[in-house]
This record gives C-alpha cells, structure tokens and sequence, in this order.
C-alpha cells in the first residue's frame, strides 16, 4: 500500500513523500509521486502516531475494572484522536483490585485486540505520598516493597513497563533500583520529596517525572522540590498534561522551554468520562468524581483535580497554538520521546523505513482525518 501527502514528518521536517506499507511497517520512503498511490492526502500532515503513557481510561472503562471487552474497545477506538500506541493505567486500590487489572491487561495482550498497541502498563501507585496523593485513595497507599511488586509483575506476566512512586517512601531505594535494572522505567511523582531527595531518586535509578506541577513539590529558589529537580536534570523524562488546565499555559511553555525537544513528554491522564456524553456518574479508585464544563475530573464536592478528559491531537493544537511551544519540541513530546523512555524507539516514534507503520493524518485544525495503526487504517 502506498500512502503519500505533500507534508510527511521526516525528522525534523515536512517533506513531499510516498509511503510504503507492507506487513504493518513502513517499507520504504519514496520521492512524492513516484508510486501510484492508494489514498492521496494532498496536504493534509503526516506524522508519527502519538503514544500516550498515562491515561487511566476512556468510552466509559478504567483500567482498574479488569474487563476484558472494555479495554479492547478502548484500544480499538483511541486511534480516533491519532494514538497508535498506549500504557493504559492504574490508579491506587487494594492488591485485589490491582491484580485483576494488570492481568486483565496481560490477558488481551495475549488473546489479541484490534487497534491502539499496548506497549506496557503504568503503575501509577500504590506507593505514593499521603500529602500530594492527589485523587489517589488514601486507603489504599502502601509501602514500596520488591516482593509486592513482584507479585503484581507475575500477575502482569512482565508487562509492567512503567510506574510511578514517591522516592522518600522507598526504604533505601530498593524498588527503584530493582524496577530500572529488571526493564521497568521508574517516574517519581504524587511525591513530598526535596530535591535533595529526588537527587538521589534519579542517582538509584529513575528517569522519569510524573505530570510535572501536579501531585508534587512546587518550585521554590530556595526550595527547588520535584518541579525544580525536573527543571535542573533536562536528561531526565517529564510528563506533562497538556490540556492548560493542570498547567497554566505559561508554565506549559516554561516547562518546554527548559526541557528542550528530546525529554518532555506529553500525557492526557485521562479517565473513563474521555468521549462520553456531558453528566454521568464516574469513579476513581472507588471515590466519586464529576466532570466541570472546564473538561477537568474532580473529586465530587471538592476542588481536587482527579484527572482529565483530554485528547492527544487536542493537547498537541494546544501546544502549538496556545502555548507557543514550536511544533517539533510538541510533536516529539508525544512520538519519539515516549518511545525513547519506554526503549521502543527503534520501531516507535518516528516515519522512516523499517518502523512500524502507526501514522496519524492531520487536518489544518488538528483534527485527525486518518490513523494507521501497524499500517491499518481505523478510521
């Protein structure tokens, strides 16, 4: 199959190309017109499929329900907002409850799905602070420990690939350190931590921050907390929500000014009321939650954020459009950064011969005309 456009993303730039697909990867890259080609996108964009390494849920279904037919529908149907590849994640519950969803996700990966590639499941918790716990439920915070894990690894049969933990609860960084030398990316976050003591976080072995801003310390000149700490090693992965909700457009832009283009990485966090109807009755690790005319998730009655409904093609027009960050510093930040963290990049992240073939076709306004996932169109 050859797919061509006026505008393909071929590192770094936009170029006139045709597209060769064959067994779900991109065989080769033609000089526009060469081929005779099966779908002409004139001038539409062609860029990377997006990755999105935290996102809880969507279409009504939470990865903490453990339905098989819930997260195949969620895969199936993602790739309307351009995500060809996904960590669909957990927030803190009992071990009962977190067991069933990892292996739930285990278990698709191993019957098969349509869509969305799985490439992992995010871990977000238990092992969290009780003070930046954000919407996470206090009854379920634990202390870190590797035979736990372990336990829930089993059960994931390996595939988490992702988790997010407060370093000072970790008693001398023992899962971090067994989490990023068995090929698990560690991501401080919903953490009290100084950065004294997120130093040593990423000394013992975390490469990663968990939406930087939220659920963490906040930037102080004389107290640089998580925020700073983020701001000061730029080698170091940053998640960050880019609905302009969590993160005031500013700071959005202050937060990609400092991280430059390779480390920065943008994330939905989205729950299970993404692409439903306004009103609804929706849950979070078992606490009610309501969604504001704002888009945001929060835990009802209060003010605590609990989440968004954002969309990945939404969050990129937001980046280039509102918060000035330049095109190739935000479209990175959902293509080939993700996939570096996640040490996917040699078939991930990118449009070049011998990657796979999870391509995004963008309108002007960002809407998403057509997405491939492994070279099939789902649109």
């Amino acid at each position: 199959m050859i797919i061509r456009s006026k505008r393909v993303w071929l590192s770094g730039v936009f170029f006139p190309a045709d597209v060769e697909i064959e067994g779900g990867k991109i065989a080769q890259i033609w000089p526009y017109g060469t081929k005779e080609a099966d779908q002409d996108y004139g001038e539409k964009r062609i860029v990377p499929g997006f990755i999105d390494v935290h996102t809880h849920g969507s279409y009504g279904y939470d990865t903490n329900d453990g339905e098989p037919e819930g997260l195949k529908n969620w895969m199936k149907r993602i790739p309307e907002e351009g995500v060809t590849g996904i960590l669909p994640t957990t927030v803190t519950q009992m071990p009962d409850v977190l067991t069933k969803a990892v292996a739930n996700v285990a278990a698709v990966i191993e019957e098969g799905y349509e869509g969305a590639e799985i490439l992992g499941i995010h871990f977000e918790g238990p092992y969290l602070d009780m003070e930046y716990k954000g919407a996470q439920p206090p009854e379920a915070i634990a202390k870190a420990t590797v035979e736990q894990f372990e336990e829930y690894q089993k059960a994931a049969k390996g595939w988490i690939k992702y988790i997010t933990l407060a370093p000072e609860h970790d008693e001398n960084h023992a899962l971090t350190r067994y989490c990023s030398t068995h090929g698990v990316v560690v991501s401080m976050g919903h953490s009290a931590a100084r950065y004294e003591e997120a130093v040593m976080g990423i000394a013992n072995g975390a490469t990663s921050m968990t939406h930087v801003y939220n659920g963490m310390t906040a930037y102080h000149h004389r107290k640089p907390g998580l925020v700073g700490t983020a701001f000061r090693f730029r080698d170091v992965y940053g998640e960050i929500i880019c609905d302009g909700c969590h993160s005031h457009l500013a700071a959005l832009n202050n937060f990609f000014t400092v991280k430059g283009r390779d480390y920065s990485i943008m994330i939905t966090d989205s729950l299970r009321a993404k692409h439903c109807p306004p009103g609804g009755n929706y849950q979070l690790g078992g606490h009610d939650i309501e969604i504001g005319e704002d888009g945001l998730a929060r835990l009802k009655g209060t003010e605590t954020i609990a989440g968004s409904t954002l969309r990945m093609n939404k969050g990129l027009k937001i980046l280039v459009e509102d918060a000035m960050v330049p095109f190739e510093t935000a479209l990175n930040s959902c293509t080939i950064n993700p996939a570096r963290c996640l040490r996917v990049d040699d078939r991930k992240g990118r449009i070049a011969a011998g990657y796979d073939a999870d391509l995004v076709v963008l309108e002007d306004n960002y809407d998403v005309a057509q997405t491939y996932c492994l070279g099939v169109a789902m649109l």
